[in-house]
């Protein structure tokens, strides 16, 4: 059986951590050899440590910071032989060689200390601290001695003697964080990863050599083969955050090693990682790596050179549940793996899926040939069992309902007739003067479905911010579409900022997923959602930047906004067109509609006849000097051109004029007043 989606891994594996809000992978490491003990760290800080054969709680640890200082890598120590107490002596015959059990388990913290954890005594053996300034990612046994290596946030790398319990050297390994170590099976080199790996000679504490090809923080670091370096066959795996490749490196003699031979596809990020190491060219590699999404994928290659193109899995393999619950749909809802062992046999796998706070051991034959793989478990079957299997020091005493009886608090010698609680199936009426607190129930009665927002009956006090902070918990928590429906229909800007800003930080991020779920769904719930993911990302800013995985957390949230935005511009160009055209056809429209026009004046002008303007304008004015007048219009405009060029001439030639003519122009006056 194969699932139609695994999309919804990661909402899985949420739902299966009890009351954890991130998706954070958690230590979570098998024991070496026998696989006898798994150890893990759960959201509460607390180790476990469970037994793989009887599937129950072996022992528990609670450090005593485990809240400030919360465990952030886990190493078991190699096997030794177990000094336990005094035993008697046996026969030659009976005497075997001695029983080696992994003891000592180390425990990297995020203020900068080390536990080291011993499961035979069951305590704490000592701390290791002063060593590192800050959060420990990577800790490391040398297969030989009795030392410790670890990694910090601090770039140094620490070398600790366990036998003294102090730091023997330390020394700088990289200009950012070291995330990941791991120690050669002969105990020589120690490979360090940043943004870069370097392989260390631990002898001289130099670097022996250098990989780059990771773009990303590197986080998993493991040998592939046990031969030595000089002979060309030693390789090791490296992978890196948000990448989904496994890369193969080998160590050359030539040095000529600047890049990956061989790579290995995966389906997200790799998390946990256990192979069969190869002695030979001959022997080929086995490999189960666990990703992020909770798939397992199996891989079986020869290391004996480069090899151009990826390989795939040879098998995957995905738990999930036997189905919904009563009256949903029966869709498998995937179970998120949190480590896989290969066990000597070649045939069997033993796994390790489900909640950190109690997770689901189970040893299964795999085939194979098979490239994809589903497996089908009834968890909370199992759990159950495992429950009432498990010894409890809580009783819980068996009642008997028709003898008991119940106890109404009041005065003495009251009274009131006592009711049991099948026959008071109405609630009483609430006085006016007495406070009681609200049911879940009343509470949603209170959540008003319109805009307005109108207040409580008479008697009931309205519903506060706090409530509102409360219910939106007790949705995200439960995943209960009714009361997060009810909450995100609030329209009051004030109210929402006010719910928003009392939210616990460990609630944002389902928030944000479900708002991205509204924003994907109806437009009228999508634009309901947006003033809430408006709050959330104004008040809770610095929360959101401070996490370190804040792309894949917000990855469907960025390209749902990326691809409205991109697509907001050509909506905007639309909108003019469409306006545009429908003010065009009103226009037109309304044209058809105008009546008819009056032609008819409203206001008349009549000029007199040209007659009478003709004598009205002659009359008493000699024809000479209309003549004249005319006369002087057309010199008056030819004068004006020239006025500026004879200005300077022109008192010199009217006094000439004068005397020549004077004379005659008093005949000519003469002249004319006698024709008059």
């Amino acid at each position: 059986m194969r699932l139609p989606e695994y999309a919804d891994v990661r909402s899985a594996s949420i739902m299966a951590a009890d009351g954890g809000f991130s998706s954070q992978m958690l230590p979570c490491v098998f024991s070496p050899k026998s696989h006898q003990y798994l150890a893990l760290c759960a959201q509460d800080g607390r180790l476990r440590i469970w037994n793989t054969d009887s599937k129950t709680l072996h022992q528990e640890y609670v450090p005593s910071a485990h809240l400030s200082a919360t465990c952030t890598c886990i190493a078991w120590g190699p096997c030794r032989t177990a000094k336990e107490g005094p035993q008697r002596k046996k026969r030659k015959s009976e005497a075997g060689p001695p029983a080696e059990t992994t003891d000592l388990l180390a425990l990297g913290t995020a203020a900068g200390t080390i536990l080291i954890y011993s499961t035979v005594k069951g305590a704490l053996q000592c701390t290791l601290d002063g060593g590192h300034s800050g959060a420990v990612n990577s800790v490391q046994w040398h297969p030989e001695e009795n030392v410790l290596y670890s990694g910090s946030d601090d770039a140094h790398i620490a070398e600790w003697d366990l036998q003294t319990g102090k730091m023997r050297c330390k020394w700088k390994a990289d200009r950012t964080a070291v995330t990941s170590l791991c120690v050669s099976p002969n105990g020589k080199l120690l490979l360090s990863a940043g943004m870069t790996i370097k392989m260390w000679d631990l002898e001289t504490k130099e670097v022996y050599r250098k990989f780059t090809g990771h773009s990303t923080m590197v986080t998993t670091l493991c040998f592939a083969t046990t031969r030595p370096p000089d002979s060309d066959g030693m390789y090791f795996l490296s992978g890196a955050a948000h990448d989904r490749l496994l890369s193969v490196w080998q160590v050359r003699s030539d040095r000529k090693d600047k890049n990956a031979v061989v790579s290995f596809t995966l389906t997200d990020e790799p998390r946990h990682i256990d192979l069969l190491k190869s002695d030979s060219k001959e022997e080929a590699v086995r490999l189960a790596v666990v990703c992020k999404d909770g798939q397992l994928h199996l891989f079986e290659h020869f290391l004996n050179g480069p090899c151009k193109k990826p390989l795939s899995p040879g098998c995957s393999v995905q738990v999930s549940s036997a189905g919904g619950k009563s009256g949903e749909d029966d869709t498998p809802v995937p179970v998120p793996l949190l480590a896989a062992s290969l066990n000597s046999d070649k045939q069997s796998l033993q796994l390790a899926y489900g909640s950190y706070l109690q997770p689901v051991i189970e040893t299964t034959p795999v085939n194979t040939a098979e490239r994809h793989i589903c497996l089908v478990r009834d968890i909370q079957t199992t759990l159950s069992l495992s429950i009432d299997t498990a010894i409890s020091m809580v009783k819980t005493p068996i009642v008997n309902e028709k003898k008991s009886k119940v106890l109404i608090p009041g005065l003495p010698g009251h009274q009131a007739p006592l009711k049991s609680a099948k026959q008071s199936s109405q609630p009483e009426k609430r006085k006016k003067g007495t406070p009681t607190e609200m049911t879940i129930e009343e509470r949603l009665e209170q959540v008003e479905l319109s805009a307005a927002g109108k207040g409580g009956e008479k008697g009931i006090s309205t519903l506060q911010t706090d409530s509102y902070a409360v219910l939106l918990v007790q949705g995200l928590e439960s995943k209960d579409k009714n009361i997060l429906n009810r909450i995100f229909q609030i329209r009051k800007e004030m109210l929402i900022r006010n719910t928003v800003s009392r939210v616990p930080l460990p609630a944002i991020l389902p928030l944000l997923e479900e708002l991205s779920i509204k924003i994907q769904g109806h437009p009228n719930s999508a634009h309901a959602a947006v003033d809430w993911l408006k709050a959330v990302l104004t008040l809770h800013t610095s929360y959101l930047s401070s996490l370190p995985d804040l792309v894949s957390q917000l990855g469907r949230l960025y390209h749902l906004i990326e691809s409205r935005v991109k697509g907001y511009q050509q909506l905007l160009r639309l909108h003019g067109k469409l306006y545009l055209l429908m003010t065009q056809v009103a226009t037109s429209s309304s044209g058809h509609n105008v009546n008819e026009l009056d032609h008819t004046a409203k206001l008349v002008y009549e000029e007199e006849s040209s007659d009478e303007d003709e004598a009205s304008g002659d009359e008493g004015l000699p024809e000479d000097e209309s003549e004249n007048w005319e006369e002087d219009e057309d010199d008056d405009g030819e004068d004006m051109d020239t006025m500026e060029e004879r200005q300077n001439h022109a008192d010199e030639e009217m006094r000439e004029d004068s005397k020549a003519n004077g004379d005659e122009s008093d005949l000519d006056a003469e002249n004319e007043s006698e024709e008059e």
